[in-house]
């Protein structure tokens, strides 16, 4: 689902459900910084029992931060997310429960995407590399110096996937990081954490989503409990929905598009507008604060989405009346995220009928109110969704299409001259600056009354010309060189030399990197193409449907076409059903995928009533044969060395599935991103005979991180679970630590805060008395008060 498009179209529509946060800050005292007191009362007049974390909504951020320079070691990520994880819980503040959730191997109907996201990845770094070399060699020939290339372990963000070594390294860093803060804040001392790791299968959401589910069936779990969820994918205000707990809010950043930046026009700095501007000198490289945060770059803000709030909206707005039947608003509910998976969601491709943008999601709503008294029921029945209903809702829908594809073809057409016309007005330079500014324009400058704060940066020769000037001197020829007075004014004017080339560098490294970002996005905009992709399906003209079929599935012939549009019906409704009870009862096949780049239209939907659809479970992948469907071969460094063969060597009996370079199907899109990689599908079969012959070459550290594991939970010693903990341990004393994970201990709601389960103690002492810091630089625990 687009993120940004869902989130808007709800935030315009919905106001009220969205209220932004209020942010206690630390205090400053004689220069020593007094962490917030997380024990006191939320100042948002709201006390959450849960706080979900879904963390690959910030260990992508960390990889590249906007308010610290970008990191070069895991070590410095980890930080990273250290201080991103605090200043959460310091909005939160959540009184019974932590549960972090990182994203383990995910059902094979996700790894299709995430394969397409990888290789995208992979084919954008190698051509960012080059141009950013290319980009080098002119700053050289021009005289610019540039800071070294810096070697760096997070060079590679597909890392973050399941199964590499950086997962398993970054689990023991939040286990230290949980001891950390249990220890010693008084916020964390009553609270129970979960950490999901990597090792656990299944994607992160659905991982916090099943944990729900699973409790508020179960005895002694509170109604009124109050849960936060932090993430950053559209999809999850359709799982908090989906759980029909009232009492719920997703916590994320206010969503910056481009151009609603406040940033000075003046000194093109972040945080101020022209009006407010001091004119000061951007920091130089180094100059940041202890934890490495720029002063000059602002932190985002962040809002609370409440699904209370939305539930009342969406109440009011499906008032439907003389309806035959008695409304039933959590069936309304279970209806309204069923439609939303028409426009869009991990496990299907995009309907081509249905774009949020085009207003999408207020049509299908309309239809719905529309067609609800018709259809005699619901679209849904909890997981299951009434596919005679689904029918007829969605011809209703392909009733519109024709004039929808006409209106985006009117539109495409006007945004196309719009853009051709801004280009050549650009390349004219009717929109140049002026070359004489009035002088009330020009900025303050920066410093020694020489560079401009908005002038581009000298060349160290040009910057040599001023300081001449400036002392007097007349320039190169018959340079008077005045004589030092003492060593002092020497050890000076060298300090300040070595200044203004650090800054140098520093302004050509930023001056390189918003030039690399601008090529780049030019490059990729298929209106700078010279031979751009002809469109030959064109929708909305005569004909559309069969030149669909014929060139996004390689059909030629009418009975050809039929027997695809009809698998292609069969495959997509089988999909609806499985993302359907994804969303409410968890994965019903771990084997099951759509097997084509594209969808059918909404018309095609047809005789569903008639299909017979049924799963089978299966079982997840093991983590690094999910490494081997969804890595492209640039990313084999992750893998061990005989897995990372199969990917590499001519030789391999599936190379086949990693192609160095594929075909995007730009689909009427603008930007390279938004076209479709057509990669082949993996043979689950052929890959694991392949895998079968290598595993016994495993070591002990790779046969763990390709292991699947359990939730970890922990507690500080004063909690009420820590006496079940040790009386679990007491009995188990004599037993390996095999047959330790073999029992099972039931908790007690009463003394767990309302959670159930079993729990099961970890290999070794369940309480160590000193925990050792993973991460250079961090202290080690020395009197743990945590199990």
């Amino acid at each position: 689902m687009g993120v940004p498009a869902f989130y808007r179209w709800l935030a315009e529509k919905y106001p009220l459900v969205v209220v932004d946060v209020i942010e206690e800050e630390p205090v400053e005292i004689d220069g020593i910084s007094i962490p917030v007191d997380t024990s006191k009362p939320n100042p948002n007049n709201i006390e959450y029992d849960n706080l979900y974390l879904d963390m690959n909504g910030i260990i992508h951020p960390c990889f590249h931060p906007e308010d610290r320079p970008s990191p070069t070691t895991f070590d410095e990520v980890f930080q990273c997310m250290f201080d991103y994880i605090d200043r959460l819980f310091v909005m939160v503040r959540p009184r019974k429960l932590l549960y972090m959730a990182i994203d383990g191997v995910a059902p094979r109907a996700k790894m299709n995407q995430q394969r397409s996201r990888r290789f995208r990845a992979a084919k954008d770094a190698a051509d960012a590399a080059a141009e950013e070399e290319r980009l080098r060699e002119e700053f050289e020939k021009e005289g610019r110096k540039l800071p070294p290339k810096q070697e760096s372990q997070v060079c590679d963000s597909n890392v973050i996937t399941p199964g590499t070594e950086f997962m398993g390294v970054l689990s023991v860093a939040l286990q230290y990081y949980i001891h950390l803060r249990l220890n010693n804040d008084p916020g964390w001392k009553s609270i129970k954490v979960i950490l999901s790791d990597a090792n656990v299968p299944g994607e992160g959401e659905h991982k916090i989503m099943s944990y729900i589910r699973l409790q508020r069936n179960l005895p002694g779990f509170d109604p009124n409990t109050r849960h936060c969820l932090y993430g950053l994918d559209a999809d999850l205000i359709m799982l908090a929905l989906a759980t029909h707990e009232v009492h719920f809010s997703i916590l994320r950043e206010i969503v910056f598009t481009p151009g609603q930046q406040d940033k000075c026009f003046m000194c093109g700095q972040m945080g101020h507008l022209a009006a407010d501007c001091e004119g000061k000198a951007k920091r130089k490289a180094g100059e940041f604060d202890e934890k490495g945060q720029s002063a000059s770059v602002v932190k985002k803000p962040y809002q609370f989405l409440n699904i209370w709030t939305l539930r009342e909206y969406l109440e009011y707005e499906m008032r439907i009346p003389n309806l035959p039947f008695e409304i039933d608003f959590e069936h309304i509910v279970d209806d309204f995220i069923f439609m939303c998976f028409f426009v869009g969601n991990d496990f299907l491709p995009h309907m081509p009928t249905l774009e949020i943008r085009e207003g999408a999601i207020n049509l299908l709503m309309a239809v719905y109110k529309k067609e609800l008294r018709a259809m005699g029921g619901y679209l849904t029945d909890s997981s299951k969704p009434n596919l005679s209903n689904v029918e007829h809702f969605i011809q209703a829908i392909g009733s519109y299409e024709d004039k929808i594809f006409q209106k985006r073809a009117r539109l495409h057409q006007r945004q196309a001259e719009r853009i051709k016309r801004e280009k050549a007005q650009a390349r004219r330079g009717d929109d140049a600056d002026p070359q004489v500014k009035p002088e009330f324009l020009v900025p303050v400058s920066r410093y020694h009354g020489s560079r401009l704060a908005s002038a581009p940066t000298p060349s160290p020769y040009q910057q040599h010309e001023i300081k001449s000037k400036q002392s007097g001197t007349s320039g190169s020829q018959g340079r008077k060189v005045a004589r030092p007075s003492s060593g002092a004014t020497v050890g000076a004017a060298i300090v300040e030399a070595e200044n203004d080339l650090e800054t140098e560098l520093h302004d050509n490294k930023d001056e390189l990197k918003a030039k690399l970002k601008e090529l780049l996005r030019e490059k990729s905009d298929l209106f700078n193409s010279k031979n751009p992709e002809e469109d030959k399906v064109k929708l909305g003209e005569a004909g559309w449907k069969e030149r669909y079929y014929e060139e996004k599935f390689s059909t030629k012939i009418p009975e050809e076409q039929e027997a695809i549009r009809k698998d292609v019906v069969l495959k997509y409704t089988e999909g609806l059903c499985w993302v359907m009870h994804y969303y409410y009862e968890g994965v019903c096949s771990w084997q099951w995928f759509y097997p084509y780049h594209y969808a059918p239209f909404a018309s095609d939907l047809k005789d569903l009533d008639q299909l017979n659809i049924s799963f089978d479970l299966g079982s997840p992948f093991k983590p690094f044969n999910q490494l081997l469907g969804v890595f492209p071969a640039a990313s084999s460094h992750a893998l061990p060395e005989q897995y990372r063969k199969l990917m590499t060597d001519p030789n391999s009996p599936i190379i086949d599935f990693y192609p160095t370079d594929f075909e995007v199907d730009m689909n009427g899109k603008r930007f390279a991103w938004q076209g479709i990689a057509k990669l082949p599908f993996i043979d689950e079969a052929r890959l694991l005979a392949e895998v079968q012959k290598i595993e016994h070459t495993l070591t002990e550290e790779e046969f763990r991180r390709n292991s699947v594991m359990f939730d970890m939970l922990f507690v500080a010693l004063s909690h009420p679970l820590s006496p079940y903990i040790f009386s679990l341990d007491d009995r188990c004393k004599k037993l390996t630590d095999n047959e330790r994970t073999e029992v099972k201990e039931q908790l007690d709601p009463r003394a767990s805060g309302g959670m159930n389960g079993y729990i099961s103690l970890c290999g070794g002492d369940p309480c160590p008395p000193i925990f050792r810091s993973p991460i250079a630089g961090l202290e080690d625990i020395m009197d743990n008060q945590v199990m």
